[in-house]
């Protein structure tokens, strides 16, 4: 716990200052007993077991005072909460090295059996978009919260050629920020993908930062990317300058890589192909953005990443003022040390 004016807890002083004058009135009643003929009269008539019924009220108003000092001094704390309003756009590679058959069935299937399982657990406020890319990219489903309608988009993913992991992030950002001022055409569908695309990338990037203001990476809370691939990039733009893109809008980029270190056999018109993937560029795309990189070498693997994630995606942690929660607690006891006043003693003070 913190608190936001420190300097306030200099009141808490008081508190002991109320305690000494407390007991200099006790004292004082003490005294003043001491006219009886006897003592013995006094303490048969306050009985053995009156002491916390005569001092409770005192000390419900003093925790009440204490509660009240302590919110003047704005108390917060590091809370994980839910968060209400969020979308989730997963780019998912469907090139054909995701045929590999070193996770059972295939990599392809053990992949939409994971999503599928990690799209049902999350809560059914959360918006959640599909991309496809290989060597193009695709937008499968668009954000939406109907979960059917989600899992009939994984069942419809269609193996293709090539793999381009830049296109399926510039994709998944349009999606997730339609207004970010990306220009797709250019990136997406030019013939000559692989050098023009990356030096159009590059002239796009410097010319969007005449409209719009760069953010620190990480800052936009209202949705992610993750982003799961098994190979490597073969065309398109460069995954790391888009990654940069994305990091200027805020956005964190979670990437999975998927696959078993050794790679899996792929048959490519008669030749086997062990197919492997870019470890070091789905680190890089995590860093640059601030997101998590995880390796998922087996179905159980990816099931417990996406589980992870999860926790991750819909649980932020916030610093809550509990000013309110102190104010209500004194007046809680207050209300309770006269309340316990009156009935004992039929008076409040």
């Amino acid at each position: 716990m913190r608190f936001l004016w420190p300097d306030s807890l200099w009141l808490l002083l008081v508190v002991p200052l109320l305690v000494a004058a407390y007991v200099w009135v006790l004292r004082r009643r003490k005294k003043s007993a001491l006219r009886y003929a006897s003592l013995t009269l006094v303490r048969d008539a306050i009985g053995r077991g009156q002491w916390l019924r005569r001092h409770l009220p005192a000390l419900s108003l003093l925790l009440a005072v204490t509660c009240a000092l302590l919110g003047l001094a704005r108390p917060s704390a590091l809370f994980t909460l839910p968060d209400e309003h969020q979308t989730i756009v997963l780019a998912m590679d469907v090139s054909r090295s995701m045929r590999a058959a070193d996770i059972e069935p295939t990599r392809l299937g053990a992949a939409q059996n994971a999503v599928k399982e990690f799209i049902k657990e999350l809560p059914p406020n959360l918006r959640v978009g599909i991309v496809t890319f290989a060597g193009t990219a695709a937008v499968v489903q668009t954000p939406t919260q109907n979960r059917d309608e989600l899992l009939a988009a994984v069942d419809r993913f269609q193996l293709q050629r090539q793999t381009a992991i830049g296109s399926g992030l510039l994709m998944a950002l349009s999606v997730l920020l339609p207004d970010s001022g990306i220009d797709l055409e250019e990136d997406l569908f030019d013939s000559a993908f692989s050098r023009r695309s990356a030096a159009a990338l590059a002239g796009a990037t410097q010319g969007q930062r005449k409209d719009f203001k760069p953010v620190p990476p990480g800052s936009y809370t209202a949705g992610a990317i993750v982003l799961l691939s098994d190979g490597r990039r073969t065309m398109g733009p460069d995954p790391i300058k888009a990654a940069k893109m994305a990091a200027e809008r805020g956005v964190r980029v979670h990437t999975i890589g998927f696959g078993t270190a050794s790679g899996g056999p792929v048959d490519f018109e008669g030749m086997s192909i062990y197919m492997r993937f870019d470890e070091e560029a789905l680190k890089a795309i995590a860093g640059i953005t601030e997101g998590q990189y995880s390796h998922a070498g087996s179905a159980a693997d990816l099931h417990k990443v996406y589980r992870e994630l999860t926790a991750k995606l819909v649980l932020e942690r916030r610093q809550t003022e509990l000013t309110a929660l102190f104010g209500a607690a004194a007046a809680l006891l207050a209300l309770v040390a006269a309340a316990l006043s009156l009935l004992w003693f039929h008076r409040t003070s």
